[in-house]
């Protein structure tokens, strides 16, 4: 049961720093500029987009305003990409 749990957050980390990272890149801004405009740091923003990191909820919606997209658009992606069954916990 624990490993799902790791692999299937893994997935979803996965999933998070594809989606940040292809928004960062179509709004033209760098590491630097967005966590500078978000107040996180330039290392918290990399990791994201690295996959090391879980954000919080309220980080998720900082980005998301940093990338200047609802937070919503990012869940349906996040559902989109991992499928409508995809669980963390089965």
């Amino acid at each position: 049961m624990q490993d799902v749990y790791i692999e299937n957050k893994q997935k979803l980390q996965n999933a998070i720093a594809n989606i940040i990272r292809e928004h960062r890149l179509k709004s033209k801004k760098s590491i630097s500029l967005l966590s500078n405009e978000i107040g996180m740091t330039k290392s918290m923003w990399a990791d994201l987009e690295k996959s090391i990191k879980d954000p919080q909820l309220s980080t998720l919606w900082r980005i998301a305003e940093g990338l200047e997209i609802p937070l919503s658009s990012i869940v349906k992606e996040l559902e989109k990409s991992l499928g409508k069954n995809f669980s963390l916990i089965n």
